[in-house]
């Protein structure tokens, strides 16, 4: 497994072994999302709308860092701490 970050109980991870489009995935209380990362829409799965709201705002905010990190997925490097949501 990739780089796990953890904010109010939403797990954010991305995988070595992927596939496209550049993705992470999120989950929450038993649920599980993927989120493009180019456009931040949920591709599969399904998460609360509450939960929804914050990946969506962490992802916003660090749209740059998660696309590095795709960048090293793909190239199966260490990849970057990113901070939490706040």
């Amino acid at each position: 497994m990739g780089g796990v970050r953890r904010f109010f109980g939403i797990v954010i991870t991305m995988y070595y072994k992927e596939h496209a489009p550049p993705h992470f995935h999120a989950k929450y209380a038993g649920e599980r999302a993927a989120f493009s990362i180019s456009d931040l829409q949920m591709i599969e799965g399904r998460l609360p709308p509450r939960a929804i709201s914050l990946v969506l705002e962490w992802a916003f905010q660090h749209r740059d860092d998660l696309m590095e990190d795709w960048r090293r997925v793909e190239s199966r490097e260490e990849l970057l701490k990113i901070d939490p949501l706040a």
